[in-house]
């Protein structure tokens, strides 16, 4: 029996981001939000008002970002042998279900407003939301700045970045709501305009929580397909049957994956070993590889389990040789199913 572990880069990964392009965002929103709080009190706006407050969960989220990236960049050492490069995981997470929670409160005071309206200054109102459109436009393009430092999607990022778009969104809606009050004097405008920013905040949420979810299930990543991988794997030159194949994410852009590969008796192992490495960095984009590699004794059984399987078990027969608990189906060439 024989173990390998490929791995074509280091842990201790450098940060995602460049700090100060966050550190920068972060001061925008917070200094702007100070000021739109006074003025949503003083034009009696509920949107300016839930703007502000998301404002402040764009600044947590930059916040939490920005310790995340700081953390993440600590290399691999002691018990956290992947580092602390999960912590994005629960950033994003952090972010979604502050976005839900928010929603959720937003959404029950627009819904009493509608019910019982309140005379808004739509003058006011207008001019903050376009304010807060150049705002967001400019924390925008900071947030771009600081991920393109990183050469991979970062869920933690995306948690930002959703707080800051959803905020523009925002700031749009309210300026159509004031346009609205000020052309007709229809004060349930701005309510309603709260109501599409809580359905965009929902979707975010959602989002990211299911994202983040997954990997923490540590489902194999989006798109990935593992049983048409473990059928490709299969049907390499030389393996007998592909049985414990797991993938899944160690961050985002992290995939990571291991299998155990049964060899045609007498075949090269490490030649079956080196051609599945390079299917897995060619058409999967997985280097975080471990492969077990071992030659199918004739007959099955090996010296370990030397009398047969139940009858009822014969079509895991030379799984079950080798894996007492194997996980998850078998794969094998073609000829053999």
């Amino acid at each position: 029996m024989s173990g390998h572990q490929h791995d074509g880069h280091a842990h201790a990964a450098s940060p995602d981001a460049d700090w100060r392009w966050l550190a920068a965002a972060a001061a925008l929103i917070v200094a702007f939000m100070a000021g739109e709080v006074v003025a949503g009190l003083v034009a009696h706006s509920l949107a300016l008002l839930s703007d502000a407050a998301h404002m402040l969960t764009d600044a947590a989220a930059i916040g939490l970002a920005l310790a995340t990236i700081r953390m993440a960049a600590r290399p691999a050492r002691g018990d956290y042998t992947y580092g602390w490069r999960r912590l994005e995981i629960l950033s994003a997470q952090a972010n979604g279900i502050t976005l839900v929670l928010l929603a959720l409160w937003l959404g029950y005071e627009a819904v009493r407003r509608l019910i019982t309206p309140h005379q808004v200054d739509g003058g006011l109102m207008l001019g903050v939301a376009i304010a807060g459109v150049c705002v967001n436009l400019a924390a925008s393009l900071m947030l771009a700045r600081a991920n393109s430092a990183s050469g991979r999607r970062s869920l933690n990022m995306a948690g930002a970045v959703a707080h800051v778009l959803t905020d523009l969104y925002a700031f749009a809606a309210t300026a159509v709501a004031a346009i609205v009050v000020l052309a007709s004097g229809f004060d349930r405008a701005d309510p309603i305009a709260t109501l599409v920013v809580v359905a965009l905040m929902l979707y975010a949420g959602i989002g990211l929580i299911r994202a983040s979810g997954r990997i923490f299930l540590e489902a194999a990543p989006a798109g990935l397909d593992p049983a048409a991988l473990g059928a490709a794997m299969a049907a390499r030159p030389n393996v007998a049957e592909v049985h414990d194949l797991h993938i899944w994410e160690i961050t985002t852009g992290m995939p990571a994956a291991s299998a155990h590969v049964l060899v045609q008796p007498r075949e090269d192992c490490h030649a079956v070993r080196a051609d599945l490495e390079a299917l897995f960095a060619r058409e999967y984009d997985i280097t975080h590889l471990t492969l077990q590699v071992d030659h199918l004794t004739e007959g099955h059984p090996d010296d370990r389990h030397p009398e047969p399987p139940p009858e009822s078990d014969t079509a895991h027969a030379a799984t079950h040789s080798h894996c007492e608990d194997a996980h998850g189906p078998a794969y094998r060439p073609a000829d053999d199913r």
